[in-house]
C-alpha cells in the first residue's frame, strides 16, 4: 500500500495510484515490436510517460519530486551550467532554402550530447549526438540520432566528420554545425557522460532493451547481445551502446541502440515500481545529474516547467529519426565517412524548422 504523498505524485504525473506504466504494452517483453514508422494511436494500455528530453533525465525528476527537500538540493549541487551555445551572431538567419528561420512557434530544439569524458572537464568525444524536438503542442517528441562519422562542413574548419565539430570548438562551434547544416535554431543544450548512463541503469535496478541484431563480445563493446529482448545492469548496457564494430551499419546501428537504450531506460525510470521506491528515486536523482551539464540558458526552474509540460507524453508518442544518409566511403583526411543525402537533409531541416516532424516520413519506433 502506498501513502498518500506517493499516490498524488503519480496521479500528477498521469498515472493511477494501482496502475503500473508498462503493463498492458505490446510492445514490451513477449509482445510484438511495432512493424510501421511513424505515429501511432494512443491505445487503451495504462499511461506511462516517456519524458525524452535530455539523455540524463533530469526532466523526469524534476516532474517527479516537484525540487524539494533533499533531492532539490542535490539537483542544485550536482548540476552544472556552462557556455555551450554560441554567440547570437553565430545563430543563423537564413535556412538553405532561403527562408526566414523562425524563432517563435515551432517547438524547442534540445542538442542532447552523449561523451566519453572521465570528468565536466574532460570533454571527450560526442559519441551521442542528438537533437531532441519538443513541438509548440507537446504532443510528440521526435529524436534525431546524427552519426559520429556524417561528413558535414564545420564553420573555419572546411569539410569533415561531425564529431570532429565536438573536438575543434566544443558544444558551441557543434551547434553551429547543426544550425548551418539543417537551417534550424537549436535552443539548448544538455551533456552527460557514459559513466552517466551507467550510474542511472544501476541506480533503477537495470533494464530490459530490445536488440535488433545479436553480437559476441569480441567487438568494442565487450557484452554479449543476443537479438531480441536483453535485461543488462549498468556495465552490460554501456557495452551495449559503446557496440559498433561487430554491427551490420557499424555506427548506425549503434545509434539506434543508443535510442533504443535511453527509451528503456526512461520507461524504468518512470515506471511505478521506481516512483513508489524513495530510495531508488534518490539514487537515481544521484546519478542522474552528477554528470549533467547544460546551456547557460537552461536553469532549473525551466527544466521544472518542461517536465510539467510534457508528462503525457506516452511510449507511442515518441518518434525516432537518423540523419539521412546515401551510403559510406573515404575520404583521405577524415578516413571512413557516411555521405550526407542533401535533398533529405533539407527535408528534415524544413520540418524541424517549421515545426511539422508528424509529416517526416523516415522516422523508426523501437519496441
Amino acid at each position: 500500500m502506498t501513502d498518500s504523498r506517493t499516490d498524488s505524485t503519480l496521479d500528477a504525473l498521469g498515472f493511477d495510484a494501482d496502475d503500473d506504466p508498462s503493463a498492458g504494452d505490446p510492445s514490451g517483453p513477449g509482445g510484438t515490436p511495432p512493424e510501421s514508422p511513424g505515429r501511432h494511436g494512443r491505445g487503451r494500455r495504462g499511461r506511462r510517460i516517456l519524458t525524452v528530453l535530455l539523455v540524463a533525465v533530469l526532466l523526469v525528476v524534476a516532474g517527479v519530486v516537484g525540487f524539494a527537500g533533499y533531492l532539490g538540493v542535490t539537483v542544485d549541487r550536482n548540476v552544472t551550467q556552462q557556455a555551450l551555445l554560441p554567440g547570437p551572431q553565430d545563430n543563423p538567419t537564413t535556412a538553405p532554402d532561403g527562408s526566414t528561420i523562425p524563432t517563435k512557434g515551432v517547438g524547442t530544439n534540445f542538442l542532447v550530447i552523449g561523451t566519453d569524458g572521465r570528468s565536466k572537464t574532460d570533454r571527450g568525444r560526442s559519441d551521442v549526438i542528438v537533437i531532441v524536438h519538443v513541438p509548440a503542442d507537446p504532443t510528440a517528441i521526435q529524436m534525431i540520432h546524427f552519426p559520429r562519422d556524417l561528413y558535414v562542413s564545420i564553420p573555419g574548419h572546411g569539410k569533415n566528420k561531425i564529431n570532429a565539430a565536438y573536438a575543434f570548438g566544443g558544444e558551441p562551434l557543434l551547434v553551429r554545425t547543426l544550425q548551418d547544416l539543417l537551417g534550424i535554431r537549436i535552443d539548448h543544450v544538455a551533456r552527460t557522460d557514459f559513466g552517466g548512463f551507467k550510474a542511472m541503469t544501476d541506480a533503477v535496478g537495470g533494464v530490459r532493451v530490445y536488440a535488433e541484431e545479436a553480437n559476441n563480445a569480441s567487438g568494442n563493446g565487450g557484452t554479449v547481445v543476443k537479438k531480441g529482448w536483453n535485461d543488462f545492469d549498468g556495465a552490460e548496457a554501456l557495452g551495449f551502446v559503446r557496440e559498433r564494430y561487430e554491427l551490420s551499419e557499424g555506427d548506425i546501428s549503434r545509434g539506434r541502440r543508443q535510442l533504443a537504450f535511453i527509451k528503456a531506460l526512461l520507461l524504468k525510470a518512470t515506471s511505478a515500481e521506481t516512483l513508489r521506491n524513495p530510495l531508488t528515486v534518490a539514487r537515481f536523482t544521484d546519478a542522474a545529474t552528477t554528470n549533467l551539464v547544460v546551456d547557460q540558458n537552461l536553469g532549473v526552474s525551466q527544466m521544472k516547467d518542461y517536465a510539467l509540460a510534457l508528462k503525457g507524453i506516452r511510449g507511442n508518442d515518441v518518434v525516432f529519426a537518423t540523419a539521412p544518409f546515401t551510403g559510406f566511403t573515404m575520404d583521405p583526411v577524415a578516413g571512413s565517412i557516411d555521405v550526407v543525402d542533401p535533398a533529405k537533409m533539407a527535408l528534415l531541416g524544413k520540418a524541424l524548422r517549421t515545426d511539422t516532424m508528424d509529416t517526416y516520413l523516415d522516422v523508426f519506433q523501437t519496441p
